[in-house]
């Protein structure tokens, strides 16, 4: 797992990698960062970012920092929900945003079957637009480059 950045894998399956949090924090766009703001409920300067298992806390997204997932996988001992024979449990079921709920529910079985290199491998291949091959981040429901409607999630 050479490649792979440990911080990006959230135990609960919504890989970092391809998270728009992160893609506005890295590219410094802030007109992104003041549309996920409206998604949020935050300030542009809280779409900040470099990974839900980032050591430093201040690195952490402001909403991940006290993630009832990410505890509940601390707690366990165990990497991500992939592991969890308890999979999906209430805090899956419960999750806020529907898209994170939808992703979830899809990927964490994917990583259990598949492993964590190849589980990344296809969520980096999957972001991508059918259209033009323009990289894409969770949730976007229409292409940056070529405004093609897409559905990755």
């Amino acid at each position: 797992m050479g490649g792979i950045n440990k911080d990006w894998l959230a135990p609960c399956g919504l890989y970092c990698g391809v998270c728009g949090i992160m893609y506005a924090d890295r590219d410094g766009n802030e007109k992104f960062k003041e549309r996920l703001c409206s998604v949020y409920g935050t300030r542009p300067e809280d779409i900040k970012c470099k990974g839900c298992m980032a050591e430093n806390e201040e690195d952490v997204f402001l909403y991940c920092r006290s993630c009832p997932i990410k505890q509940c996988c601390v707690e366990k001992g165990i990497e991500g929900c992939y592991q969890c024979d308890a999979f999906p449990c209430g805090h899956i079921n419960n999750f806020p945003m529907p898209v994170g709920k939808k992703v979830m529910l899809r990927a964490v079985p994917q990583w259990r079957e598949w492993g964590t290199e190849k589980w990344v491998e296809e969520e980096e291949k999957r972001y991508h637009c059918p259209e033009c091959g323009y990289k894409l981040f969770r949730g976007a429901k229409r292409c940056r480059n070529c405004k093609a409607e897409v559905d990755a999630d």
